[in-house]
């Protein structure tokens, strides 16, 4: 498995992978962003403390903080630089003129006004489904792009999922651009009409409607979505709340209600989980892809445990395929491997739900931060389109990859195959293909 700088940085990542005991209620101030001296004697001493990982610069952690924090910090003598002057979204005196205005990034409103642009521009090849209703009472959208896009045909199906996490905006923009260009260019580029034609494409580019009007319009570091919990401190963390392996240990997840990795009260118990469950379980998906954002790599199961699955050797190949797809467009390399053993292990989270129900290949891509001195999740508005532009080849393979595994053809040679061999060898035939050895 290759190792970016990133992947360099996972001792501090799992030491820091229980994010801040923040419980921001709606109208409190932001925290703080100090740095910290990245080494292996501070690694022990932050070991058991739960604290909101921004990213890594330049051998320093900058971690957000509350003052109960900055006491703990000053309790371990622990060292520390207040980092916040270099945060726009942190000063005062800003948080007015920001409040509902993103620029280029989507609000609920406008993604929803966007959807229904693209259906009614292309009725023969776009359809929006409500699949579930948030606590605030806003819509999940999921936009189906196929020919025929009324029927259930016979083709393989794959989903992308966008902003599990509400701070993450660039996560909205790629799956939602796909489904854009899927549609603009069906008529003019002949490997788009193959795609299209031969597959069902299912994009529900905003998981957590709630989160992301919140980041937009009150605090930009948002994360969970807007539960009132038990201790009055608000959100759940839906990527640690769906039912495979949910709350396998505590440090995948957090059963207390402030963390930022909170993982609910029960699997499912979110109406946002319980919406992605409800589409996805009736369907036949063969490939998911969640997008999250930052650390520019391509993650996939197990993520609760630093094991291996039994399809490693599938799944990291076609990681490694995507992986090298993605590097032309910008010359950025996504490093990729096992969530648990490449970063930091996280339970209950989209891929190791989708993979353990249903042994698809599925991926969390986190997407790269423009400037980590802007704290990764702010991506300016003229990076959004290169970013989609180096997805965009990895997303268009995994469809074809299923279309290749899974397609009406594949199906014929399977089952002509099936007649003139033993049916030991035809139940071999229909394994899945191992990439690494294409």
């Amino acid at each position: 498995m290759k190792k970016t700088k990133l992947f360099i940085a996972a001792v501090v990542l799992l030491a820091l992978s229980s994010l801040l005991s923040f419980g921001l209620a709606q109208g409190q101030e932001p925290g703080t962003i100090v740095s910290v001296e990245k080494n292996i004697t501070l690694e022990k001493k932050l070991r058991k403390l739960e604290l909101d990982l921004l990213f890594e610069w330049e051998g320093r952690v900058y971690i957000l903080v509350n003052d109960q924090d900055l006491r703990t910090l000053d309790k371990l003598n622990v060292a520390y630089l207040d980092e916040s002057y270099k945060f726009p979204a942190l000063r005062k005196d800003k948080l007015r003129a920001l409040a509902g205005i993103n620029g280029a990034y989507h609000s609920y409103k406008e993604l929803e006004a966007d959807l229904e642009v693209l259906q009614r521009s292309y009725p023969q090849l776009a359809q929006v489904f409500t699949i579930g209703t948030t606590l605030e009472n806003r819509k999940i959208y999921a936009l189906k792009v196929s020919d025929n896009v009324s029927q259930d045909e016979n083709e393989p199906e794959v989903l992308f999922l966008g902003c599990h996490h509400a701070r993450e905006w660039i996560s909205v923009e790629v799956p939602l651009l796909l489904g854009k260009h899927l549609l603009e260019n069906y008529a003019s580029d002949a490997n788009i009409r193959r795609i299209v034609d031969q597959s069902e494409v299912w994009i529900v580019p905003l998981v957590n409607p709630d989160g992301l009007e919140y980041t937009i319009h009150y605090y930009r570091y948002w994360r969970k979505n807007r539960r009132l919990n038990s201790d009055g401190s608000y959100g759940v963390d839906i990527n640690r709340n769906y039912g495979y392996a949910w709350g396998y240990d505590n440090s995948g997840s957090s059963p207390e209600p402030a963390s930022e990795v909170y993982r609910g009260t029960a699997a499912f118990s979110e109406p946002e989980t319980r919406a992605i469950r409800d589409f996805v379980m009736p369907k036949h998906f063969q490939a998911m892809i969640s997008y999250h954002s930052f650390s520019q790599v391509i993650l996939y199961p197990w993520g609760y445990t630093t094991s291996p699955t039994d399809k490693e050797a599938l799944l990291n190949g076609i990681a490694a395929a995507m992986s090298q797809l993605m590097r032309p467009a910008n010359g950025r390399t996504y490093g990729y491997g096992g969530a648990g053993s490449a970063l930091y292990v996280t339970n209950g989270d989209t891929t190791d739900w989708a993979f353990g129900t249903s042994g698809i290949p599925s991926y969390t891509i986190e997407l790269p931060p423009v400037d980590e001195l802007r704290g990764g999740f702010f991506n300016s508005e003229q990076d959004i389109i290169p970013i989609f532009n180096e997805n965009l080849p990895a997303a268009l393979y995994l469809i074809d990859w299923c279309i290749q595994t899974f397609g009406p053809t594949t199906r014929q040679i399977l089952e002509r195959n099936e007649k003139t061999i033993s049916p030991g060898k035809a139940k071999a035939a229909k394994r899945l293909p191992n990439l690494s050895n294409r």
